[in-house]
């Protein structure tokens, strides 16, 4: 498992993980790249992956050589509520630390959590991205997602008001 700069290692998430996802997760929030729009704590976050249901998945890349967690990705089901018309669609999340983007670490998440859906029998993948986060709206374009529709003013942050595309993948 190799990016561009050094060896990775995808693997499930774990509660351990919360102060180096806390670490991760906040300078993204800061840069206002996503509609999380407050700081996380390593009790939030622990408390967070403790409450995660059956079928959900949460992958964290890490360096092979020094152990740094450098991205995470998850997928939950789309609705937990009495009903299994649903149980096909998962709803996505990808982060990648701001110094390790665009060197192949989305990509290999992407990689292992695609495989990993489809066996926990996910079919098709749905998300939203702000309107305003270019990048993030290439990397999924590039990982075969298509655009569904534009939710307006969907967010809501500081005062201001920010469309999230609509997104989705079939597996």
């Amino acid at each position: 498992m190799i990016s561009k700069a050094y060896e990775l290692r995808i693997r499930d998430a774990v509660v351990d993980d919360a102060e180096a996802l806390v670490s991760l997760l906040n300078p993204i929030i800061a840069a206002g790249t996503t509609a999380l729009d407050t700081m996380l704590t390593v009790a939030g976050e622990r408390a967070y992956i403790a409450r995660l249901s059956e079928r959900a998945i949460f992958l964290v890349a890490v360096r092979t050589i020094d152990g740094k967690l450098v991205g995470c990705q998850s997928v939950e089901p789309f609705t937990t509520t009495e009903t299994h018309a649903f149980d096909h669609v998962g709803v996505m999340g990808t982060y990648v630390g701001i110094e390790y983007q665009r060197q192949g670490i989305g990509r290999r998440l992407f990689e292992a959590m695609f495989e990993r859906a489809r066996s926990e029998g996910y079919e098709k993948i749905f998300t939203y991205v702000r309107a305003d986060n270019r990048a993030g709206m290439a990397a999924y374009l590039g990982q075969g997602f298509r655009v569904v529709g534009t939710a307006e003013r969907h967010a809501k942050i500081q005062g201001r008001y920010i469309d999230e595309v609509l997104i989705e993948r079939f597996l």
